[in-house]
């Protein structure tokens, strides 16, 4: 993670002040970026910026607390581990510690500006008080107008609470003598792990000089402590607040016993040398390996929690290029998939465009490569420098930049499904436990990599059927301007059975059709189509609209599919700019008027098409003059669970009062947007917005 700043910043001391005022002992603040549903990391204090290298980038669809309440515009709180395990799972596996957990919204009126989550230490009251709550409501408020903010492209501030009290010259050589006279050994350690000060009794006990521990992690400098349990017991301290300890052996067989006491500034470790009669010696590697981190254990947690989530193959190769490639300090990815007897990028990260397209398409039988010797034996390979790269595969050094790399194939039953590469510009060891780590790695992402390549061949085939049943294009009609937005559900196939259509009829007038069949699989898009070709038959032939609708209705009724159809039928006249409209159980429409005025037009509702051959319908007649705006939709676009329909109906007739006048286009953008139908989608969305221009 890239951080900047200290906190002296407006968003770094309002998220103090809020962390204060709940007594929260840590907090964190996402921006929703402008561009796309992601949430940035702006600002965090109290937590170990490592830990959080997972989450710098949160998908908004993602299920955890954070994205949640951003997505959904509510308050989401777990009080302890048990309850994060049991309701956001993937977060619990990555973040294996005990603490509360409280996210909010941060919204400016009906905008998503971000949110906002704060931890506190173990042991928090079940729920949070009235005045946590009202603390937490105005925390929100403040941060919410501090966004967005101008320096989150530098990556977030990590923010240092004030020190409990400072002390001056005299006071802090006190504190050095008070801190020296202490049995054993004393040393302090920042948010990251390093060594901030160390009495002379820990250097000695640690057996290291004091210049080469200051500043530095005792796991990175001291093999003996490079067990991932010890890293790991120092974020356990830090996050839940609660002082903790652990054993080491010091070679050759010296034992230590550490006790850790957090706050949010770091922690201080005491020392002591102790004995642990029969307690087995914990092995150190003597080469020069990277040992495994908690951090990299963490890394691939969080992978291993996300891949049973991801859909497509976009969302697998995402996941590993912000998980593992950070965790194991690569500098770059190359993920292929193997079809039809060739190699296909997915994914790449670090490496020169030329590298890339290298390999691009090119035929495994004869391309002389890692990544081909991988697939054909299904076995690892691990290069630890150029010179053994180029012995084996002479220029690929020099082509792609790299020295070091693991190249891991990815199989499934047997079957070459592709190969991902994690590589280094500098020669690297892979430590034993590394190698099993990555290799047991690459069986999942080969299990997720193959569901998420047969998810994409299947969402191509339902675009490619979507993209055939609806029109391609809307005629241009003189005299009326047109906007039509389609958008699927986020869940299942995206397909549906949402449709529209615009029938030019004659020279002054033209009808307009929306529709929503149950369900969204390949059966309700299939009588979707037959009702749209239904409609325009029937449309075309000159038919009033009640008996457009009875006809289809029939039609529908005697194909007996077991789907129902709600439908509204529009006939405008552009030169009496009247529109006459009937409906089949459909929502019924919302007129803006040329002064601005909004409301909806309450019509016969009409029988759901399909269900009985004999369903008669009613016509009604408006004035439809130019500068006016008929809004069709259908029920994805105001239901939400939970909430009364009429309410959303009202809610899509005051948005579409407020968005100013002008293209269609531009005012049906506004729409959906205020509609949050760009976020997740529990239902297909199809709108049409029909404006009388007043010319010939």
């Amino acid at each position: 993670m890239t951080a900047h700043g200290t906190g002296d910043s407006p968003l770094g001391r309002a998220l103090l002040r809020s962390m204060h005022e709940t007594g929260a002992s840590s907090g964190m603040v996402y921006e929703l970026a402008a561009d796309e549903p992601v949430l940035h990391l702006a600002a965090m204090s109290g937590i170990p910026p490592p830990v959080l290298d997972p989450w710098t980038r949160i998908a908004l669809a993602a299920p955890i607390p954070v994205a949640i309440a951003a997505r959904c515009g509510r308050r989401v709180w777990t009080s302890g581990q048990q309850q994060l395990a049991r309701d956001f799972p993937r977060t619990a596996v990555a973040l294996p510690y005990d603490f509360a957990l409280g996210a909010a919204p941060l919204n400016d009126g009906p905008v998503c500006r971000g949110a906002m989550v704060l931890l506190w230490p173990a042991g928090h009251a079940p729920e949070l008080s009235g005045a946590e709550c009202t603390a937490l409501d105005a925390a929100c408020r403040r941060l919410t107008a501090l966004l967005p903010t101008q320096d989150s492209a530098d990556g977030p501030a990590v923010v240092l609470p004030p020190p409990a009290r400072t002390a001056g010259p005299r006071e802090a050589q006190a504190a050095v003598d008070f801190a020296e006279r202490l049995p054993g050994g004393c040393f302090a350690v920042d948010l990251e792990g390093r060594i901030t000060a160390l009495t002379t009794g820990a250097a000695e006990l640690l057996d290291a000089p004091e210049s080469r521990l200051l500043g530095a992690r005792p796991w990175d400098v001291l093999p003996w402590l490079a067990d991932p349990v010890f890293e790991d017991r120092c974020r356990a301290a830090v996050i839940s607040r609660r002082p903790t300890s652990f054993h080491a052996c010091r070679p050759p067989h010296q034992w230590l016993a550490f006790r850790l006491f957090p706050d949010g500034r770091g922690v201080s470790v005491w020392v002591r040398a102790t004995v642990r009669a029969g307690a087995p010696v914990i092995p150190y590697p003597t080469d020069d390996v990277t040992p495994l981190r908690a951090a990299q254990m963490y890394h691939v947690l969080h992978l291993a929690a996300g891949l049973t989530e991801a859909v497509s193959v976009h969302d697998v190769t995402e996941l590993f290029a912000e998980q593992i490639v950070p965790a194991f300090g690569a500098q770059g990815m190359l993920m292929y998939v193997a079809e039809a007897g060739r190699l296909r990028t997915v994914g790449q990260r670090g490496y020169p465009p030329e590298a890339v397209e290298a390999y691009e398409g090119r035929l495994l039988r004869t391309a002389n490569s890692p990544t081909v010797h991988a697939l054909a034996t299904g076995e690892p390979d691990f290069f630890t420098s150029a010179e053994e790269t180029e012995r084996q595969f002479p220029g690929l050094a020099g082509l792609t930049g790299m020295a070091a790399r693991a190249v891991l194939p990815l199989i499934v039953s047997g079957r070459p499904v592709g190969c991902c590469v994690l590589a280094y510009t500098r020669p690297r060891t892979f430590s034993p436990e590394e190698r099993q780590v990555l290799t047991s790695l690459a069986g999942l992402i080969a299990q997720a990599l193959d569901r998420a390549s047969l998810y994409d061949t299947t969402q191509q085939l339902a675009h490619d059927l979507q993209a055939g049943l609806l029109p391609r294009s809307l005629p241009e009609i003189p005299g009326l301007s047109v906007a039509a937005r389609y958008l699927p559900a986020t869940r299942g196939m995206d397909i549906g059975g949402d449709f529209y259509d615009l029938i030019r009829l004659d020279a002054h007038r033209v009808a307009a059709v929306i529709g929503d069949v149950q369900g969204h699989n390949a059966a309700a898009a299939a009588l979707m189509g037959q009702a749209r070709t239904a409609v325009h038959a029937h449309a075309t032939a000159g038919v009033a609209p009640d008996e457009v609708l009875a006809r289809t209705n029939q039609l529908l009724t005697d194909l007996d599919p077991e789907l129902f159809t709600s439908c509204l039928y529009v006939l405008i006249d552009l030169r009496t700019h009247e529109a006459c409209l009937a409906g089949a159980g459909h929502p019924p429409p919302v007129l803006r008027h040329p002064d601005g005025r909004t409301g909806v037009l309450r019509m016969p509702p009409g029988l759901l098409l399909g269900v009985t051959p004999d369903a008669r319908y009613h016509a009604t007649t408006i004035a439809l003059p130019p500068q006016a705006v008929l809004a069709l939709y259908t029920d994805g676009l105001v239901e939400r669970p939970g909430a009364d329909l009429d309410e959303g109906i009202a809610g899509l007739a005051a948005d579409l009062a407020d968005a100013p006048y002008g293209d269609p286009d531009a005012v049906a953008d506004i729409v959906l947007k205020r509609r949050g139908a760009q976020a997740e989608r529990l239902d297909d969305v199809a709108l049409l917005l029909l404006a009388p221009t007043g010319g010939d």
